[in-house]
Order: structure tokens, then sequence, then C-alpha cells
């Protein structure tokens, strides 16, 4: 095992202080105290439940045989017509869901002419497939 030269150690920090300042050399324990303390700690619980956050989206749930991470299904209600059940991301598609709770295709064929009786709470006994 090789013999620690201390000379060489010191004439290293001292350069190293020279070049970058003296705070790049000195104990992180030398400046820490009860606040930077309590920063911390908060630090580390605000980082724990953002990580914990970021896992419940990324577990998978099986729906009929395929495995679809949470953070989708949350977001699919959004984008499957509840009228023939058509996953759908089309920008045209986003403004008929919020109008009139279906997609396009169904808007033509069941809303279009009868938007008083859909607004109503008429729907289709029939499911489209």
């Amino acid at each position: 095992m090789k013999k620690k030269d201390w000379d060489y150690i010191a004439k290293l920090e001292k350069e190293i202080s020279k070049r970058y300042g003296p705070e790049t050399v000195q104990s992180p324990r030398s400046t820490w105290d009860d606040k930077k303390e309590r920063d911390y700690l908060v630090q580390i619980k605000e980082f724990d439940k953002k990580m914990l956050r970021m896992q419940e989206q990324s577990e998978k749930i099986e729906l009929n045989g395929i495995y679809i991470s949470k953070r989708f299904l949350k977001r699919s209600g959004k984008y499957v017509c509840p009228i023939c059940s058509v996953y759908s991301t089309k920008p045209r598609d986003d403004m008929y869901m919020s109008k009139f709770e279906c997609c396009h295709t169904c808007y033509i064929e069941w809303v279009e002419d009868r938007e008083e009786r859909w607004t109503s709470g008429w729907r289709p006994t029939q499911t489209i497939k």
C-alpha cells in the first residue's frame, strides 16, 4: 500500500484554492447549519413525493390482455368515444368530444341536424362497431 504524500496533497489543495476559490477545498460541514438542514429535509420530502407520483403513473394495468400505463388510462377518457368506443387523438374529434361527447363519425351519424334532441339527453340504443 502506498503512503500518502501529505505535502503533495497540501500543494494540490493550495493550487485548486487559488484557481477556483477557497470554498472548493473546504469541508461542506464547515458551512452547514440548522437552516440548511431544514431546507435539505424539505427538498428530500418533495423529491420523494415527486418520485412516488412518477412511480404511480408508470404502473401498468392489464386491460383486455394488454398492459397499459395508468398515465394513459387517465387521459383515455377524453379520447374514447362513449358511443362507438373508438380511440382517437385527432384534433377534430377533440372538438366534438368537448361539445357533444362523441367523435366526429358519431356526430355525423347521430347528432348532425338533431342537436336539440342530443343536448336534451337522447343517445342511440345500439352501439357502432
